[in-house]
């Protein structure tokens, strides 16, 4: 008699599992911005003391000018926020679920039919937008205000043009190891002097060698000014008869490393976008294995980091509130406990995958892979 009632209660319970509650969701996102926005505050001034103690010394003893000082702090910011951010994410999850919990707002949420994944949405939005600005941040703003803070603390340090430094005497080996080039200046915007390019056989032997007084990079090729061609024994020790050309076009066939490959040379692979990498990855035929294992392991872990902080909201909210009746003190501890061995775990897999021993994607993405699998887990768990 009493069945059909408790179809109906039961019926519109499971419809409010998914139902949009912009009261409760409003209340959630406030109750977790507050905590956020104040913890990546905090980290940012805490890593802004940090750079300030380790290189103010540099730009007061060479009595550099206030606006200089104040643009190389600022530029050092948004590298520091790329760490800071799934930190602060996970840190402010367990600690609103945490304190939902201690005063029985989760228990209440759920007695009504909430799931445990429906409380946390508006949390779960705001870590895929803060995952979508750490893309941002890798791929566009990072990779730029790391080279001009370097370059501006280079400026003040030595006194010279640091832009014109860097591509004096400018070494460039190409990734299959073919061909070694040296500019003794090398010109971003085409003509460079005094170029020496070595092309090097499958054993790594000398081949031949190219000396010219100006190169000049187009679309048929390189194009050698002054040109003096020299070819070697097969143990490439000694020199055959060199030949002389006023004009020599060098095919791109057998050169096709282009003036940005060979800029990019002079950045660190950490520093360079991905869809360089993958440019570089894809173009390049005959990389040098263990070059290819740094790259692409760089690249997939690339792909994977950005994606920590939803990451941070999977873990944060099951391990909060299983320690609801603990309370906020045992959630902030379990949150540095977990970010920790995330950390770590990453920074192991990715020595490992650049030293070849785990193959790329393996390297890259495992961890973050593993971690969510842990976090849904217990996320389905906790339902």
């Amino acid at each position: 008699m009493h069945s059909e009632p408790t179809e109906k209660k039961a019926v519109k319970l499971q419809q409010r599992h998914t139902g949009f509650y912009p009261v409760i969701d409003m209340y959630v996102f406030r109750e977790f911005i507050i905590p956020f926005t104040i913890l990546l505050m905090a980290f940012v001034i805490m890593f802004l003391i940090g750079d300030v103690f380790n290189d103010l010394e540099d730009f007061l003893s060479n009595k550099a000018p206030i606006h200089v000082i104040i643009t190389y702090f600022t530029l050092k910011i948004p590298g520091n926020i790329r760490f800071i951010l799934p930190i602060s994410v996970l840190l402010a999850c367990m600690f609103t679920m945490a304190n939902f919990g201690k005063h029985m707002e989760v228990t209440a949420m759920r007695s009504s039919g909430v799931s445990l994944m429906r409380c946390g949405a508006s949390i779960f939005a705001v870590g895929f937008a803060v995952t979508c600005m750490l893309f941002y941040f890798n791929e566009k703003l990072i990779p730029y205000t790391e080279r001009e803070a370097v370059m501006t603390l280079e400026r003040v340090a030595k006194g010279d043009s640091y832009v014109e430094k860097r591509y004096k005497m400018l070494t460039f080996r190409s990734p299959d190891k073919e061909r070694t080039w040296l500019f003794k200046s090398f010109d971003r915007k085409g003509n460079h002097q005094e170029v020496t390019m070595k092309k090097h056989r499958s054993d790594g032997t000398l081949d031949w060698d190219i000396d010219a007084d100006v190169a000049c990079y187009t679309p048929k090729g390189w194009v050698f000014t002054n040109a003096i061609i020299t070819s070697y024994s097969k143990d490439g020790l000694l020199p055959k008869s060199p030949r002389k050309y006023d004009t020599y076009t060098l095919p791109l066939k057998e050169a096709p490393d282009n003036p940005r490959d060979i800029a990019n040379a002079v950045k660190e692979p950490e520093e360079l976008p991905s869809w360089v990498i993958i440019e570089l990855l894809m173009k390049t035929e005959n990389m040098a294995e263990r070059c290819y294992d740094v790259y692409a392991t760089l690249l997939f872990r690339r792909l994977a980091f950005p994606w920590s902080c939803v990451l941070a909201v999977f873990l944060g909210i099951p391990l909060a509130t299983k320690n609801e009746r603990s309370g906020i003190f045992m959630a902030i501890i379990t949150a540095f406990l977990v970010i920790i061995a995330y950390q770590v775990t990453t920074e192991i897999f990715v020595i490992l995958g650049k030293q070849g021993v785990l193959w790329p994607p393996i390297a890259g993405l495992t961890p973050t892979i593993a971690f969510f699998i842990y976090g849904w887990y217990n996320v389905v768990k906790r339902i």
